[in-house]
């Protein structure tokens, strides 16, 4: 497919465009173009444009890019609109920071659910830390599945709950030793 664009020639920060028609896959810097309708130059403001060559490329189906589209239009070679070629404006990208901030308020309330299910988990275990191997290792692996899928935040908080669960149950092993040593040891 044909394409009417703009290529970059000239220095550095001395910029000068020619406006080629050419095949679209192929870059504009190539040097590979099938006929130059004209060029630019955006220090000056000069432009020049083979009008009824520019003509011919469309009729034949060579499609201009947005900005030469634009040019076209400024010149009288087309009639239509212009196509918005800038960049947005701050008053959108404020509207998609107000849309980011009603998902931050999802994911919040999905942290909190989280955190409840994992107080639900943490008071059972504390019931079941007299089960089998065989069953806490069952409940090991619905533990990492479920770690997956919830955030970072709550993935630490989760290890520090561990942590403690650990320290407290190691605590009182050691008490229950100590207790049975002194009992021996009376007796």
């Amino acid at each position: 497919m044909l394409i009417i664009r703009y290529a970059r020639f000239g220095k550095r920060n001395q910029p000068f465009f020619r406006i080629i028609v050419t095949d679209q896959r192929k870059p504009p810097k190539g040097g590979r173009f099938v006929e130059e309708v004209g060029y630019y130059n955006p220090l000056t403001k000069e432009k020049k444009l083979k009008k009824d060559r520019v003509e011919y490329w469309m009729s034949v189906g060579a499609k201009p890019s947005d900005s030469i589209h634009n040019l076209l239009i400024s010149e009288g070679v087309m009639k239509g609109r212009k196509i918005d070629v800038h960049k947005k404006s701050k008053k959108k990208e404020e509207e998609k920071k107000e849309v980011k901030g009603k998902e931050k308020t999802v994911e919040e309330e999905k942290v909190i659910e989280v955190e409840k299910i994992a107080e639900e988990k943490k008071e059972a275990t504390i019931e079941k830390s007299e089960e089998p191997q065989e069953q806490k290792k069952d409940n090991k692996k619905e533990e990492s599945s479920q770690k997956e899928e919830k955030p970072e935040e709550v993935k630490e908080e989760i290890k520090k709950e561990k942590k403690e669960k650990s320290e407290e149950v190691s605590k009182k092993e050691k008490l229950e030793k100590k207790a049975e040593d002194k009992e021996e040891k009376n007796s």
